[in-house]
C-alpha cells in the first residue's frame, strides 16, 4: 500500500514522502493516527500544491533544532558495560543505554533518533554516532565504552556468610527432629 506522510515516522519516512508500507500497518495505524494518507491521484496533486508549504514549515523547525544542535556538538557520552577479554562484551550496547547516559548529562533525545547503523555495540572502545534530531539536522556525538569495575571482592564476603548461615540452619535441624527420651 502507498501512502504519503503528512508527519515524520522515524524509521519509515519524512514528512511529504510517498512510501510503500504493509496494508494493515497504513490502514490501521498510520492513516487513523493522521500520520499518513492513502496515495490516491487527488491526494498526490495536493501533496504537489502544498509542498511549498511543508518545505517552510520544515524549514523553520530545522532551525528550532538547530538551537539544540549547538549544545549537543561534540558531546560525550560514557557508557559502563561488562566485558570479557579482549574488549568484548557480554551483552552489548544500545540506543536504549545511549538515551539513558544522555538523559543523565542533561539532554532529552529519543532512543530511536541515535542511529546504530552496524547495530548494537559489542566492544569496548570509542564510536562516533549519528543523532537525527530532524530529517534536515543531524549531528554526531561519541560515545566511550569502558570496562565496569571489578566487584568480586564485594561479593565473596556476602556469598560465604550465606553458606555459612545455611551451613548452621542445617546444623539445628537434625536436633530438633530427635526423638527424646
Amino acid at each position: 500500500m502507498k501512502i504519503i506522510l503528512t508527519q515524520e515516522v522515524l524509521g519509515l519516512g519524512d514528512p511529504g514522502e510517498v512510501v510503500q508500507v504493509k496494508n494493515g500497518y497504513g490502514r490501521n495505524y498510520l492513516i487513523p493516527q493522521g500520520v499518513a494518507l492513502m496515495a490516491t491521484n487527488k491526494n498526490i496533486k495536493v501533496l504537489e500544491a502544498e509542498r511549498q508549504r511543508i518545505e517552510a514549515s520544515q524549514a523553520r523547525q530545522a532551525e528550532k533544532f538547530k538551537a539544540e544542535a549547538q549544545t549537543l556538538t561534540g558531546i560525550k557520552v560514557r557508557v559502563e558495560a561488562r566485558s570479557g577479554e579482549g574488549g568484548k562484551l557480554y551483552g552489548s550496547v544500545t540506543n536504549m543505554q545511549i538515551a539513558e547516559a544522555l538523559a543523565a548529562q542533561g539532554h532529552d533525545i529519543d532512543r530511536r533518533r541515535i542511529i546504530m547503523e552496524d547495530g548494537p555495540i559489542k566492544k569496548l572502545g570509542t564510536y562516533t554516532l549519528p543523532v537525527k534530531l530532524h530529517p534536515q539536522v543531524v549531528i554526531e556525538i561519541e560515545l566511550e565504552v569502558y570496562p565496569e569495575a571489578s566487584q568480586a571482592p564485594e561479593t565473596a564476603p556476602k556469598a560465604s556468610k550465606a553458606a555459612s548461615e545455611e551451613a548452621a540452619d542445617e546444623d539445628e535441624a537434625p536436633a530438633e527432629e530427635q526423638p527424646k527420651e
